[in-house]
């Protein structure tokens, strides 16, 4: 089987022993109906990780998004969300992925799961911290809520997945919204692209973006992002396009700003009524900010609950954590019959569900109203980060009483494979 031309073939790299598990799932993929997150995927495709550390890659450039705020010009600031958001993607989708290497599936993380950490100081914009939680597993929902105080703006929301197996590729469509909020209250609502996983017949899985994205502000402007992938004939992989716009312009072709590029490479920006583009945001030369992990070793820390699992990726033991990954399921599903026997309700620790929310449902009318039915939200609602009351909890996350934040992620990649 050989790939197409510039794609990648790992099939001859599989260990002998693995090749009849790699086909049994791809026949598997081709038959499936339904939600592909509820299908099992093979250990040695597994990345050491669960998809819930994922989201910590939406502020891996904090400068970029403590700089939002800091211009008093409002259309300034949604460029300087534009370019923050762009740096999101890469690091999110591309640059995550070490060069030579391929994309492989996180863990599907288990209803209750946390992580924990904070991106620390460049250029001095302050440190910026990360809560996460899965507060859903059918489907498969993460809370998440992520704060620069010194920048003062919090970006707090949820996100999930809903995949299917398109001819050679999955399809994601990512579900669920957040909202950036600066200290001034000033809010932008923000959605997620779709996005394809090819290659996976070649075992050399990659991601691009497809469709749209949008961004609105309480000022009354709004941004859209078009997403194409690389065709068979021409395009180039990792490309979009975005306007800025105005709700009041009455018209889509009247824009403040166009820019273009690739969201792993290189972009340009272009005034209304100019000819001339500039350079707008090299993502390649980005230098992500230190990271660290934090939390308090509890049983429902992303990395507590997969250790064994991870330990045996990691040593190529494929059988081992196959075994141990189970354990983990089986576990999730005797907590799970138990719940339904004695007809308690689970509810998240960190995240409330709110519907309506408020900013969300102002903010989505609109967006409606400028890109008409191009928009249709699933959802008014929101899962918003409410701080346990334990004083030793509000130290260890590093956020603080939060009394009405907003934020999403990102993805992702993918529940899609399993």
């Amino acid at each position: 089987m050989s790939a197409p031309d510039g794609e990648v073939n790992n099939v001859d790299q599989i260990p002998a022993e693995q090749k009849g598990a790699f086909h049994s799932f791809l026949k598997s993929l081709t038959s499936f109906s339904g939600d592909l997150s509820a299908l099992t995927c093979p250990a040695f495709l597994l990345a050491p990780v669960s998809l819930i550390e994922y989201s910590e890659y939406w502020t891996q450039q904090p400068e970029l998004f403590a700089a939002i705020p800091q211009s008093e010009d409002a259309v300034e600031r949604m460029v300087a969300f534009v370019k923050w958001y762009i740096s999101s993607l890469n690091a999110s989708y591309s640059s995550r992925v070490p060069k030579g290497e391929w994309e492989k599936k996180p863990y599907n993380p288990v209803l209750g799961e946390q992580f924990f950490m904070q991106w620390g100081q460049v250029d001095g914009c302050g440190e910026t911290d990360v809560v996460c939680e899965q507060v859903s597993h059918h489907p498969p929902i993460t809370g998440f809520c992520i704060k620069n105080e010194k920048a003062g703006l919090t970006m707090n929301g949820h996100t999930g997945q809903k995949t299917r197996f398109s001819t050679t590729s999955l399809i994601c469509d990512q579900v669920g919204q957040s909202v950036v909020e600066l200290a001034s209250e000033e809010a932008y609502l923000l959605t997620s692209p779709s996005l394809t996983v090819n290659g996976i017949w070649y075992a050399a899985p990659y991601v691009e973006l497809i469709g749209n994205s949008y961004i609105q502000a309480t000022t009354g402007l709004y941004a859209t992002f078009e997403f194409s992938s690389k065709g068979w004939i021409s395009g180039e992989r990792n490309h979009f396009k975005c306007y800025i716009r105005k709700n009041s312009s009455g018209s889509s072709k009247d824009y403040v700003y166009k820019i273009e590029g690739q969201w792993s490479n290189k972009s340009t920006i272009t005034a209304y009524g100019s000819k001339k583009s500039e350079p707008f945001l090299d993502v390649t030369a980005l230098t992500p900010a230190p990271m660290e992990v934090k939390g308090n070793n509890g049983d429902m820390e992303s990395r507590k609950i997969w250790e064994h699992v991870s330990e045996a990726i990691r040593q190529g033991d494929t059988n081992k954590a196959g075994m141990e990954k189970s354990k983990i399921e089986n576990q999730k599903r005797a907590e799970l019959a138990e719940r339904e026997q004695n007809k308690t309700e689970w509810k998240p620790k960190y995240f409330n569900w709110e519907d309506p929310n408020g900013k969300v449902q102002s903010l989505q009318k609109m967006l409606a109203s400028a890109v008409k039915n191009k928009y249709e939200p699933a959802t008014a609602g929101n899962w918003v980060y409410h701080p346990p009351t334990e004083q030793s909890d509000h130290q260890h996350l590093g956020i603080g009483s939060v009394s009405h934040v907003y934020h999403t992620l990102p993805l992702l990649v993918e529940r899609v494979l399993g």
